[in-house]
């Protein structure tokens, strides 16, 4: 998945990356812009993002490896 974080005190916001990666430049953000307050604001989340299709992939290889089996259990007998 993706985040994007907004700022609770302007309307700066995070490009899209890793939670980790919109963390770091929301408190970089923070210490440049709003010293002495503590990081707040919004996560947004991208579920649509590609990189989180990966799981998606294994499993329907996941899927056709069962299919195979079963085939081939049954032409065994």
């Amino acid at each position: 998945m993706a985040y994007r974080y907004r700022c609770g005190e302007c309307g700066f916001k995070t490009s899209w990356g890793t939670e980790s990666q919109g963390e770091l430049a929301q408190e970089l953000h923070y210490t440049d812009h709003h010293p002495g307050l503590l990081p707040g604001g919004t996560v947004e989340v991208n579920g649509k993002n590609p990189a989180s299709q990966r799981g998606e992939g294994c499993l329907g290889c996941l899927a056709v490896l069962v299919l195979l089996f079963l085939l081939l259990a049954s032409c065994h007998r």
